[in-house]
Order: C-alpha cells, then sequence, then structure tokens
C-alpha cells in the first residue's frame, strides 16, 4: 500500500507493526483455541519486506504531492499539523483496543459446552455457520457483550465438584476395605490367642503326663527286675522238664522194646515146649499207653508210604476250552429288580464270612466266626452236613469242579479239604505264617491257590500233599486269589491297592493292575473270561478289560466297604457284597454304571 503524501514512512511503519502486533496475538488466541478443538479463518497481513516469487501490479500513485511552482502556504501549515498529531499519537503509544476478543470469548464458551456435552455434529454447524458470518461481516458483535464469570465460574465449580465426589468416593471404598482388613486382622489375632492359649494348655498337659510317666517308668523297674528273674528260672525249669519228658520217653520204648522181645521169646518158648492153659497169656490185651504208642507208629509208617509213593501234580498243557464261551444269553431279566424277602436261615452264632452256591446241586454253603462251616439244603434250609476241624474263624470256601470236595481257609493259617459226602477232614494245608483270606481250586481239581494276610499266596498240590510254589511280590496282605478259568493264570487282589496276574506254573508276575485308591479286598473273573471285577475298602467297584488289562468303568457304591464282587451268569450284571458292623448289610446289584438297591 502507498503511503500519503507528506506522512513520514517511519510513523506509517509504526502503525503497521502495533497492527501486526495485535494481528500475531489474535492469532495465537486463535492457535490457542484450535488446539482445544476449535477451528477459525485466520487473516494474513504480508507486509512491504517479504521476499517472494510473486508479481505484483504496478498502482497509480495517488499521493497529492503538490507539484512545484502550486505549492501553497497555508497547506504546508497543514501538512505539518498533521505529521505533528500523528508524532504525537505514536508517542502516546496508543494501542487499539482488540474488538476481536469478546465474540473469541463467547465463542469458546459455546465451543466447550458443546465438546463438553458431546455434541459434536452441532459443534461443526455452528462453526461453520459462524465463521461465515464473521466473513460477511453480517454479525453485530459489538452488542452481544461479554460472557458473564458466573457461568464459567459455576462450570469450574461443578467440575471441581464431581472430582471431589470422585475422590471422596474412593476415600470411602478405601475405608470399607481398611475397616474389613481391621476386622480380619481383630479376627486372626483373637483365633492365634486362643490357639497359642490351647497350645499352652496342652503344653503343661504333656509336661505333667511325662513327668507322671517317669515316675511310673521308675516304679516298673523292679517289678520289670523281678519279672526277668522269675522268666530266667521258668526257662532253666522248662528245659530241665523237656530233658526229663526225653528221658522219660527213651525209657518207655526201651521197655516197651524190651517188653516185645521178652513177649516173643516167651511165646515162641511156650508154643516149642508146652501147650496148656498158660498159653492163653499169649492174647492178653495191651495197655493203653502200648496200644496208643502202636497206633501212632502204624499211621506215621502209613503216611511216609503214601508220600514216598505219590509224586507232584503236573499242570495241564491241553487245557480244555472255557464251556462258558459259548453260553452267553442275551439279559431277559426287567428293567428293574424287584427283590422280596423269602425267608432268612439262622445257621451261626457268630457272623457269616461266605456264601457260595453248589455248581450242580441245589444247596449252598455257609462259612462262619463260629469256626463251623454248614451245607444247607434249598428251599427248606435244613442243615446236611456240619464241618468242625478249624481252631479260629473261618474267611473264605470253595467247591472242587466236581462239587465232591470243599475248601475252607481260616484265621489259624490253614487250609482244609473236606470231603462234601461224609464231612470229614481229608487233607490240610499248613504254611502260612498269618490267617488265610481266600482259597480257589483249580479247573483239573489237584491244585488249591491261598491267599494271606502274610503278603503272600501259595499254590498247594492236593496229590503230593505239599506247597508248590510261593508267590512273593505283594507289599501287603493278599485278600483275594482266584484261577482265571480253564487256565493256569492266578489273578490275586491285595491291600496294597494293586491286582496281579501270576502264572501257576512259574510263579512269576505277569502283570500288575493300579488304579484303586484304597484296600483291594475282592477280585473276581466273569464267566467267559473277558473281564474282571475288583471292589476295595471304600465300595469303588472296577471293571477291567482282561485282554487288552485296561480299566473300562469305575462305580463307587460307598461309603461302606465292598467285601465281595460276583457276576451272573449272563455277565450282564454284577453283585456286590457290602458288609458293615461285622454283620451282612446289603447286596448291590449294578448294570455297569446303573446302581439299583434292592428292596428288604
Amino acid at each position: 500500500m502507498a503511503a500519503r503524501p507528506g506522512v513520514p514512512g517511519s510513523a506509517l511503519r509504526v502503525l503497521e507493526e502495533a497492527l501486526g502486533l495485535d494481528l500475531a496475538a489474535a492469532g495465537d488466541t486463535a492457535e490457542a483455541v484450535a488446539a482445544e478443538g476449535a477451528f477459525y479463518l485466520e487473516q494474513v497481513a504480508i507486509t512491504e519486506a517479504s521476499e517472494d516469487d510473486y508479481e505484483y501490479e504496478e498502482i497509480a500513485d495517488d499521493n497529492f504531492s503538490i507539484p512545484e511552482g502550486e505549492e501553497d502556504l497555508a497547506k504546508a501549515i497543514q501538512m505539518v499539523q498533521e505529521q505533528a498529531t500523528d508524532t504525537q499519537i505514536l508517542e502516546q503509544k496508543t494501542v487499539l483496543p482488540s474488538k476481536q476478543q469478546v465474540p473469541e470469548v463467547i465463542e469458546d464458551f459455546l465451543c466447550n459446552f458443546l465438546i463438553k456435552m458431546g455434541m459434536t455434529r452441532t459443534l461443526d454447524c455452528f462453526q461453520s455457520e459462524w465463521y461465515e458470518l464473521i466473513q460477511k461481516g453480517v454479525t453485530g458483535l459489538r452488542d452481544l457483550g461479554n460472557v458473564p464469570d458466573v457461568y464459567t465460574q459455576n462450570m469450574l465449580l461443578e467440575n471441581e465438584n464431581k472430582n471431589l465426589k470422585k475422590d471422596l468416593k474412593c476415600y470411602k471404598q478405601a475405608a470399607d476395605k481398611a475397616r474389613e482388613d481391621l476386622l480380619k486382622t481383630q479376627k486372626e489375632r483373637d483365633f492365634h490367642r486362643m490357639h497359642h492359649k490351647r497350645i499352652v494348655q496342652e503344653k503343661t498337659k504333656l509336661i505333667n503326663d511325662l513327668k507322671g510317666l517317669k515316675l511310673h517308668y521308675a516304679s516298673y523297674e523292679p517289678t520289670i527286675r523281678v519279672l526277668q528273674e522269675k522268666h530266667h528260672t521258668l526257662l532253666k525249669q522248662k528245659m530241665l522238664t523237656s530233658l526229663e519228658r526225653d528221658r522219660a520217653v527213651g525209657q518207655i520204648s526201651g521197655l516197651q522194646a524190651t517188653l516185645k522181645h521178652m513177649e516173643i521169646g516167651h511165646n515162641y518158648h511156650a508154643s516149642a515146649t508146652r501147650v496148656g492153659p498158660n498159653s492163653e497169656k499169649e492174647n492178653a490185651p495191651e495197655g493203653p499207653t502200648q496200644k496208643g504208642l502202636h497206633e501212632a507208629r502204624e499211621k506215621i509208617q502209613s503216611k511216609t508210604k503214601v508220600k514216598d509213593n505219590t509224586k507232584d501234580s503236573e499242570f495241564p498243557t491241553d487245557m480244555q476250552p472255557n464251556p462258558n464261551l459259548y453260553l452267553h444269553k442275551e439279559n431277559i431279566c426287567p428293567a428293574k429288580f424287584d427283590y422280596k424277602l423269602n425267608s432268612i436261615f439262622r445257621l451261626h452264632e457268630l457272623p457269616v464270612s461266605c456264601v457260595i452256591m453248589h455248581p450242580h446241586k441245589d444247596i449252598l454253603v455257609t462259612c462262619g466266626e463260629d469256626r463251623l462251616w454248614k451245607v444247607v439244603g434249598l428251599p427248606k434250609g435244613n442243615v446236611l452236613h456240619t464241618g468242625f476241624g478249624h481252631t479260629d474263624w473261618l474267611s473264605n470256601c470253595c467247591f472242587h469242579p466236581s462239587g465232591n470236595k470243599l475248601a475252607t481257609s481260616s484265621g489259624d493259617t490253614t487250609v482244609k479239604l473236606w470231603d462234601l459226602s461224609k464231612g470229614n477232614c481229608i487233607l490240610t494245608f499248613e504254611g502260612h505264617s498269618h490267617a488265610v483270606w481266600s482259597c480257589s481250586w483249580h479247573s483239573c481239581g489237584d491244585f488249591v491257590a491261598s491267599s494271606s494276610l502274610d503278603t503272600t499266596s501259595k499254590i498247594w498240590d492236593v496229590n503230593s500233599e505239599r506247597c508248590r510254589c510261593t508267590l512273593y511280590g505283594h507289599t501287603d496282605s493278599v485278600n483275594s486269589i482266584e484261577f482265571f478259568p480253564c487256565s493256569n493264570t492266578l489273578l490275586t487282589g491285595s491291600a496294597d491297592k494293586s491286582l496281579s496276574i501270576w502264572d501257576a506254573r512259574t510263579g512269576n508276575c505277569e502283570q500288575s493292575l493300579y488304579g484303586h485308591m484304597h484296600s483291594i479286598n475282592d477280585a473276581t473273573f466273569t464267566p467267559r473270561g473277558h473281564m474282571i471285577a475288583s471292589c476295595d475298602a471304600c465300595g469303588v467297584t472296577k471293571l477291567w478289560d482282561f485282554r487288552k488289562l485296561l480299566p473300562i468303568v469305575s462305580i463307587d457304591i460307598g461309603p461302606s466297604p465292598g467285601n465281595e464282587v460276583n457276576f451272573d451268569s449272563s455277565e450282564k450284571w454284577k453283585f456286590n457284597g457290602c458288609k458293615k458292623y461285622q454283620t451282612w448289610d446289603t447286596w448291590v446289584v449294578q448294570q455297569f454304571g446303573a446302581c439299583l438297591q434292592p428292596r428288604a
């Protein structure tokens, strides 16, 4: 822009700098507002010192300078006065008020309000229309006035109030949490205080008990010495008595031999020399002692002769096929059992430990803790035979494959074989050091297997009357033993929570099955022999695939222990005997997962 004539360039430059400062201040304000989210149109003034490539057109000089020759004194004085006035104004450094501050304040307030409320579309419309009106010069910015400070202060106070409420809520939550922690800490303190008092009381009680036990032990020492002395004297007397007994037995045997020789010589002399009434001494009866000794010697000689003549039985190699393989029939039983109590047989004075059915006849055998076994006819329940001979409770019994003999196991560490036709004991196996829990016949009938509390199992030869093999491997009581049908394979269940499969010919353990968490009380094969069922002391019953040696299913029928497990002929139903408080409690019937409780 061109300067007016007569006005120095420095004054115009000062005005332009002042305007430039105002414009810069306005630009700073616009940038601050834009940073907050508002958009403005910025006015830019191009100064004379700008150096760019734009080609400006020449503008006609409008300076009304007085040409030479036409100068007027009055006009010159006027120009000097105007210059002085301009100089005075510049010296006073008058700053023009910013006219744009008022609309910027109102605009900022409205924009901030819309941004705070989230009204973005309204904000965009407002800014576009507002700046359009500003550019057109239509809005009367002077009439709007300033934004009252009350609104801005109210907004600030409202924001501060919200922040304080948030802080108050956080402080309340922290206080509640601290209160809960305090209560919890107090409860723990009270608990530990009571526990400490109880421990102190127990400690004092134990100290007093220890003092009493020490005094009691001190009083027992002289009594123990006296008992030891008596024990030594009794041992000496026992040794002397045994020596005297042996001496007396020797003397008796010598006297008996002498008497026999004298009788033989006397009889021979009497028959050779004389015959008369005195020859009746030959037929004189022997005394009871001599008769008993004679019978005992004859029995010993007969047993030794039989043992010398008998040989060990051989395990069969060509086994007959299992007859139950082709007897599997479809289950024709109803879906639900409807058992009813038919009759009660009062057979034993003490609890019954075992009940088995005869393989061919309608009779059953029961074993009890009263040391007896009984053969009972069905359905009347009449007792056919009663077996006496065991000196302790009976644990199990098993029929010979032919059904003519019976094997029983007892707590007196023996296994006895019985003739069912007469009820007499025909053989006794002794060799276990603790109670015998179970026994089983081999399908050929020449071997009997037994399991005992002494962690071992034994295989007995019926013909040679001796133990053929002892099975070692279990670490706890062997509670169950059974021969695989028509095979030389044995199955044992032990209190060490494992099942073991043995080769009866070699006595080696071929495989062990693990899966029970408690003592195994019984294990058995299905009639076809393709599955194994086992039950433990907590009532858990498991089914195993004997071919794959893997578990199939596990059924929990606790909490009472399962003492016996068996299958019916269809192999679809499994029967568990549960024993509780030394008496038979219930029989539980299961179909591979479904548990049905029979009615009493």
